[in-house]
């Protein structure tokens, strides 16, 4: 497919994509998007999951993450 026609990811296909890589650790993950970079919501039960997912958000995204608010439960 040539690059042209193919549209950028939107917020909610990044948080597929995340939420894939982590195997459903977080629970609701939702990506805002803000001028400066993401916010990331969700719920987990670790911190381990917590930094997991504030990782792979920044390596699928490329993209700062300005706040984490994924509660740890």
């Amino acid at each position: 497919m040539n690059s042209e026609y193919m549209s950028e990811p939107s917020v909610e296909q990044l948080a597929g994509l995340v939420q894939r890589r982590l195997h459903g650790q977080v629970r609701d993950l939702r990506l805002l998007l803000r001028d400066q970079g993401l916010i990331v919501q969700g719920q987990t039960s670790t911190y381990y999951a917590k930094q997991l997912a504030q990782q792979a958000v920044m390596e699928i995204t490329g993209l700062a993450i300005l706040a984490n608010e994924i509660e740890v439960r």
